[in-house]
């Protein structure tokens, strides 16, 4: 049986009280198979209510432009220094390319993210080169949705260029950046973020750069990187910052929020050795995961209802069981990831439309292909199908 003040913590959430980062915290430390059960129903009850039985997807390309980076976060495998063996910086054409096989395999989105590389400048200056990466795609393909840029990018273009957030992102979305990804924000705690990405961005920065963007009408996502070093009080004091930013904008009518939420369990095969061997393994532990989505559902509910997991850090397997402790989408096709599968993540990169609707439909739920700011689309490969 479950504890009473586990019951009373649930039954709050599902009359719709916000939970306060002490109910979370009991929440993750149970241990109890029937109280990890009851928390798995409540988070999947509040998931049918706040987003319905509908399984959503994306068809999406990512293009990770350049690996080079200033940084060394203990975590990164993916990032490498000039001249170094499997470094890489994308051309123009290349970009171009990976644009164009993502539209002709049905993406409505490119997801685009890269390595902070001080090189990449136009005449000098950071921004004109992030503006010349959008236009390569926009000019061609100008009604495609790019999710582009992170706010350890803005930061990052900002400050080469002497420039402001608001300035940055005001350039980004009038070249064509239609939304922003909320990562690089790890766990928003400083302690943590000394430790894992010291020379990041700290969490009242992240905070700021993703709240202009809302101010300015520019959606973002969020993320939560865990499963490392962090505490129960700090992943859910990292969920209390996300539903904070999220009640602000909506509470202040801004013209944008966050879309989602993604947990991104931490893959430490690759991962530099110092970090590898304090966590002391390489793959996530997947009830671990399962237990953090599920509290993250009750804990953000309504205020950011659609939850998404990570098939690839967790396999399609991981994700699909996800989807019965409180998440309502299964992500995208990707069709080509590098970040994650540096650093050992055994999911894959690339994921077929019809593997994701057979993964839904097996769990006896219906699918829907959706656009970036989740708004239903039509399956045109369907259509094409049926017209055939």
């Amino acid at each position: 049986m479950t504890t009473k003040s586990v019951e009373t913590i649930l039954d709050r959430a599902m009359l719709g009280y916000d939970l306060s980062p002490e109910d979370g915290v009991m929440l993750l430390q149970q241990t109890n198979p029937d109280a990890i059960a009851a928390i798995k129903h409540t988070a999947d009850q509040l998931r049918q209510n706040q987003a319905g039985d509908t399984v959503t997807y994306v068809i999406n390309r990512n293009i990770n432009f350049t690996n080079i980076c200033e940084q060394h976060c203990s975590f990164c495998a993916f990032r490498r220094d000039e001249g170094d063996e499997g470094a890489y910086w994308l051309n123009w054409g290349q970009i171009l390319e990976k644009a164009t096989d993502g539209v002709n395999r049905g993406a409505t989105e490119i997801c685009m993210q890269g390595g902070l590389n001080l090189q990449a400048k136009l005449n000098g200056k950071s921004l004109p080169y992030y503006l010349q990466l959008i236009e390569t795609i926009k000019q061609k393909f100008p009604t495609l949705h790019l999710h582009a840029f992170s706010p350890q990018e803005v930061q990052f273009i900002a400050k080469l260029d002497n420039l402001s957030y608001a300035e940055v992102i005001t350039a980004l979305q009038d070249a064509g950046v239609d939304s922003i990804p909320g990562t690089a924000a790890e766990v928003l705690d400083d302690d943590v973020r000394r430790i894992l990405c010291p020379e990041k961005i700290n969490t009242a920065t992240w905070l700021e750069i993703v709240s202009t963007a809302h101010q300015l009408g520019v959606p973002t996502t969020s993320t939560m990187l865990s499963g490392h070093i962090e505490t129960p009080q700090q992943q859910m004091q990292h969920l209390n910052q996300l539903r904070s930013l999220q009640q602000i904008a909506l509470n202040r009518h801004y013209p944008a929020k966050i879309t989602e939420f993604i947990l991104l369990p931490f893959v430490g095969q690759e991962a530099p050795k110092p970090l590898r061997r304090r966590v002391g393994r390489d793959q996530p532990v997947l009830a671990d995961a399962l237990l953090l989505t599920a509290v993250a559902r009750i804990f953000l509910g309504r205020w950011i209802p659609n939850h998404q997991p990570s098939w690839v850090k967790l396999g399609l397997d991981g994700a699909k069981e996800a989807l019965r402790w409180g998440c309502n989408d299964i992500g995208g096709t990707l069709m080509e990831e590098h970040i994650t599968t540096m650093a050992g993540a055994q999911g894959g990169t690339c994921m077929e439309v019809a593997t994701l609707q057979a993964t839904i439909s097996s769990l006896k739920r219906p699918y829907q292909q959706r656009d970036t700011l989740y708004r239903p689309l039509e399956d045109r490969r369907q259509k094409i199908e049926d017209r055939r």
